[in-house]
This record gives structure tokens, sequence and C-alpha cells, in this order.
């Protein structure tokens, strides 16, 4: 072979999409990094999974994955991020708080994120169409349909006059989020709130002693991670207490929840792996917007709408997503 071809031959491999790369060789590494647990994740990781092999990409056998699990410890994450960092990774997929530690350890990897609440307003990206730099992600709105979920609450309850709010303050752009839309929606209802603060689940089983004692007429749960990880224990104390309680997540109201009103959050895994395997086949984050979840679901459990002695209004059952019997 002339030693121009020889060259021109070694620049094209170059360009190779990393898909036909692996086949060639060594496959791509995924850094998986998520704030929470594996045994929470299993459908959401499915969906995430589903969303990668859609885009070409089955783990085992043509990409790697490296996973990290924050077990709800905040301050872990950096450290998990840098063990990523250290590692031959291609992309890394990270999940809410997680992602601000990959942003802080590496300027150079191709991060895709997804995030609860406003990556724009959390400072995560400069923009949602043009998000720069090595960023690009899902956003599906967890933080944004407070006013929303406590107006269908408000029609599931309607001679609720008090609400206590139950935020996480370890999530705290979350939590300021959240607790804002409350009080303005709260206060255009006439409805009294009290913010109660957990992040621990003792600190759970401490607010809704205070549920207990104080007796609020139902309870608004913030969107978090953590919460979501402890979805039993919070239906259960409901249950126990006999509380009427609205959640942000599907999950919760197949737990035993009253009822739930947010983003499809299985839709947004799989548009989360669907976007990791556009950064395999050889896209670039810079050039890749923001996408915005546009399904969301309300979940009524009407068994516990019976054992809470509520009648679910024509209404709401009308424009439910799905009826739990």
């Amino acid at each position: 072979m002339r030693r121009r071809d020889f060259i021109t031959v070694l620049g094209g491999a170059a360009t190779w999409p990393l898909a036909a790369r692996a086949q060639q060789g060594a496959m791509p590494v995924v850094g998986f990094l998520h704030p929470t647990s594996p045994h929470t994740m299993g459908n959401s990781l499915r969906a995430f999974h589903q969303g990668l092999k859609e885009a070409g990409f089955v783990e085992g056998v043509n990409v790697a994955l490296e996973y990290r699990w924050g077990d709800n410890q905040v301050d872990r994450l950096p450290v998990l991020a840098a063990e990523l960092i250290r590692r031959h990774i291609a992309v890394i997929a990270t999940a809410g708080s997680a992602a601000f530690a990959v942003k802080e350890a590496t300027a150079t990897i191709p991060i895709v994120f997804i995030a609860g609440e406003n990556p724009v307003r959390s400072g995560l990206v400069a923009s949602l169409a043009q998000p720069g730099g090595n960023l690009t992600g899902i956003n599906f709105f967890a933080g944004e349909l407070a006013a929303k979920r406590l107006e269908l609450m408000r029609q599931l309850v309607p001679a609720a006059a008090r609400v206590a709010v139950l935020v996480n303050p370890a999530y705290a752009s979350m939590t300021e989020l959240t607790l804002r839309d409350v009080e303005v929606a709260a206060r255009a209802m006439g409805l009294q709130t009290q913010v109660l603060n957990a992040n621990t689940s003792s600190e759970i089983d401490a607010a809704f002693e205070i549920i207990e004692r104080e007796r609020p007429d139902a309870l608004f749960v913030g969107p978090s991670p953590f919460f979501n990880s402890r979805r039993v224990q919070m239906v259960q104390l409901a249950a126990r207490y006999a509380v009427p309680a609205t959640y942000p997540t599907r999950t919760e109201a197949e737990a035993g929840g009253l009822m739930s009103y947010g983003p499809s959050i299985i839709g947004a895994y799989r548009e989360f792996g669907s976007y990791v395997g556009r950064i395999l086949n050889g896209a670039k984050p810079v050039d890749l917007p923001v996408v915005q979840s546009s399904k969301f679901e309300l979940v009524i459990n009407a068994q516990t709408a019976r054992m809470l002695r509520l009648a679910v209004p024509p209404s709401l059952l009308a424009i439910a997503n799905e009826v739990i019997e």
C-alpha cells in the first residue's frame, strides 16, 4: 500500500461512528451515575435500555455500562463522578443532582442528563435550544407542575383547608421551586400550607408524626428521588394516619398512594437512553437541544380513595390516564 493511501485509510477510520468501531475493537463504555439506588429504578432502567436499543446499542453486545449509585447521599456524587472520569468513558448518562457533579468533573466528555427541574433555571445548560458545552439531555418538568397537582388534589378533596407540604431540603433548587409554586397556588385557592422537611427515613417518620398531631386535610409530597425511593414507607404512613396525599409520579400511586400527577417517567427514560445512543453514534451534545417531555399522567388509586371514604368526582375520572382498582 502506498504511503498516501495508508494515510487516507487511517484518517477515514477516525471518522467512523463509535458503533462501527465497537464491532471492530473494544466496546464504547457509558458511565451511568444516578443519585438513588438500583432497586428503585427497575422500570426506569429498563426504559433507558430500550431507548439505547432503539438507537442500536445493547449492553454487553456493542456497548458496556459502568454503573455508579449515590444511594441518596448527595455528598458522594462528586467522588463517584471522579471515578467514572478516570475510566475510558465515551459518554456519561446522569440524573438529577448528579448532573451537577458530573458537569463539575469534566468539560470534555459528553454528558447526557435527565432532570426534573428546568435545566436553564438551575444553571445546568445555557438554553434549551442551544445547551452549549458538553451537556444535553431530557427535562421532564417534575418541579414545574405543583400548581396543577394542587388543583387536582383540591378537586378530589374539595373540603380541604389546610395542606401539609413535604419537601426534601437536600434538593435545594427543586424544593425552592416547588414551595414557591405551591404557595402561590395555595393562596389563590384559599388554602393554608404547612411545610415539612425530610431527608432520611427517620425524618419521614417524624414528619408524619407531625401530620398525625396537626391533622392537615391533605398532604402534598414534593418531587425528590429520595422520596420516590421511600414511596412504600410514605404510602403506608399516609394510610395509617388516613391523610389524602398527592405524589409527583405514578409509581407512588401504583404503590398505594391516593393520586399522582406528573410526567411519564418511563417515557422520559426511554428518550434518555435514545439520546445517549445518538451520542454514541457520533452526534455532539452541542448540536442536540434539550428535549422537553410532553406526556403527563394523572393516576388515581380508587381503592385508596374508598379506604379514605373519598368519592372521586366524574370530572377527574374523565381525565385520568389510569384508575387503579
